[in-house]
């Protein structure tokens, strides 16, 4: 590999030919490296990437790693997944040959990475430490699909943490009522809570809804994408999964709010949000509320959950509740078991006539 001093700096360069995947021919030049060494280094890593070669530094193949999956992925799920990334692993591994990294490295990275505290002085969760380990492991396993890695050193070591079942909070009906009372000074925050609690739509979804998802003669609310806020710019994506895309009916007097809260626009365009606020200004009303009520305090995506408990209590099926919220009926079954009521007892009084007949 040759490489050709600057006359007019002193820095390095490389100049070279090389194949790309369409193979055509393409020339390749880079400059201001300190060192021949450096210079011939980064020619080394750049073709070591062009041929997949998984002797590359796990730097290079992160590099690749992005260009491949970044554009599958939403914008937000991308950065948690490079914060990760950026943070808790290539700090470890940059430097190292991606074929060369053991076992034995990735148990010491694990003790590395449970000896570690966030921002407030504490170890991390085992939820968090799942998902820097699970993050390591998708790497490899990217390695091992499209690029010829043998193993998965990180998958046969083992997670370093496990997800914790998270409590989940809910309001009843008349809890609910009482914390809206709180809210009818502001009748932006009066009609998105409504709408979170009535229909049991996720927080993203209910802040990218426009004039145009409804449609008031079927009295219906159409939920087809999800709104973020990222790198202070506001971020129209698709819903969170495809069950997600649904049609939901709304309650008649919720249908007549919705027509009062939209003749209250003036100028609204039929494309433009109508909840034009953040994520951030109602998690600060839910605590003002709270506050104002002496409602026990919950999440705004417990708010869901309200609605999903609301309507087992009504009698309802997992699939039917399924189709309401977008979730998939074993995911209703599962996560909500505890709330529907037991049958034990019929099923057992059924198997008694049986065995009588």
């Amino acid at each position: 590999m040759a490489a050709f001093k600057d006359k007019h700096n002193g820095t390095w360069y490389v100049q070279f030919r090389y194949t790309d995947w369409r193979g055509e021919r393409k020339q390749k030049l880079k400059r201001g490296f300190a060192s021949k060494r450096d210079a011939q280094a980064w020619e080394r890593e750049f073709l070591m990437q062009k041929q997949a070669d998984v002797n590359m530094t796990f730097a290079s193949f992160v590099q690749l790693y992005e260009k491949d999956i970044k554009p599958k992925l939403k914008l937000n799920t991308w950065l948690s997944k490079e914060n990760i990334i950026k943070n808790k692993i290539l700090p470890y591994f940059a430097k190292r040959k991606l074929a060369e990294i053991t076992t034995r490295d990735i148990i010491n990275w694990q003790n590395e990475i449970r000896s570690l505290t966030d921002c407030r002085g504490k170890p991390y969760s085992p939820d968090y430490l799942k998902n820097v380990h699970t993050q390591l492991s998708c790497i490899f396993n990217h390695a091992i699909k499209y690029y010829g890695l043998q193993i998965n050193p990180a998958s046969k070591v083992g997670n370093m943490g496990s997800e914790q079942p998270k409590e989940m909070e809910f309001w009843t009906k008349a809890e609910y009522l009482q914390f809206l009372e709180a809210m009818l000074d502001k009748p932006l925050s009066y009609y998105a809570f409504e709408m979170l609690y009535w229909c049991g739509i996720r927080e993203g979804e209910l802040l990218a809804l426009t004039p145009d998802d409804f449609d008031f003669t079927n009295n219906t609310v159409r939920i087809n994408k999800s709104y973020q806020r990222i790198n202070k710019q506001d971020i129209i994506t698709s819903p969170k999964t495809k069950k997600s895309n649904r049609i939901v009916q709304m309650p008649d007097f919720l249908s007549e709010e919705i027509q009062d809260y939209l003749n209250q626009l003036y100028g609204a365009e039929p494309n433009s949000r109508i909840f034009p606020i953040t994520k951030h200004y109602l998690k600060h009303e839910m605590q003002r509320g709270c506050k104002e009520t002496g409602v026990k305090p919950i999440r705004i995506h417990d708010l869901r959950h309200s609605h999903i408990s609301l309507l087992i209590d009504m009698g309802f099926t997992a699939l039917a509740i399924a189709d309401r919220v977008g979730h998939e009926s074993i995911d209703i079954t599962y996560r909500y078991a505890h709330l529907f009521p037991t049958r034990q007892q019929e099923m057992a009084q059924k198997l008694n006539m049986e065995r009588k007949n």
